[in-house]
């Protein structure tokens, strides 16, 4: 994919990236730290997570596209370097949900492990011990944190290498600037 409606389509795809990373990182973490949240999110977080995964090669691959048609620049390069770091975070975002989901699915209302309400063992898995839990939460937020941060440095350095030359500090044409 190269064009849409005559615009490239990094410009636009960069969109679903932009905000399907922060919003499945913050599912990811709800759903860790919190296993009635994560029943709650059931099949939607993973399912968010996948579609936010398959949008970062769609949108790298439509940024290399552009790369190849703008004047070679090293903001250009810098910002096409960092994009390329962003598919192990939202694969880790990915891979979490997942098991978030997984964890979860089978628990009651009732027999949940999630230490705010007692009676009943839980049925399934989310999770067993307390010290998988922990880990899966810890987990969870070093990827989400990581991942929104590469989103961050990545849309940065391509707001920098699309905005350098474009504008003037100085307003063009009434006097009273409006």
């Amino acid at each position: 994919m190269s064009l849409v409606n005559g615009l490239p389509a990094h410009v636009l795809l960069v969109h679903v990236v932009v905000v399907l990373i922060p919003l499945t990182a913050l599912a990811l973490v709800a759903g860790a730290v919190w296993p009635r949240a994560a029943r709650r999110l059931g099949v939607l977080l993973p399912s968010l997570a996948l579609v936010a995964l398959l949008s970062v090669p769609l949108t790298t691959q439509a940024g290399e596209w552009l790369e190849r048609h703008v004047d070679d620049d090293a903001l250009v390069r810098r910002h096409t370097e960092l994009g390329d770091g962003l598919l192990p975070w939202a694969l880790g975002l990915f891979v979490l949900a997942a098991v978030v989901w997984w964890a979860a699915r089978g628990t009651t209302e009732r027999g949940t492990t999630d230490g705010l309400r007692g009676g009943g063992a839980a049925r399934a898995t989310w999770p067993a011990s307390l010290p998988v839990r922990v880990v899966v939460a810890v987990l969870s937020l070093a990827v989400a944190a990581g991942a929104v941060v590469d989103v961050y440095r990545i849309g940065d350095s391509g707001a920098k290498a699309a905005w350098h030359d474009s504008f003037s500090k100085s307003a063009h044409g009434s006097q009273d600037g409006s």
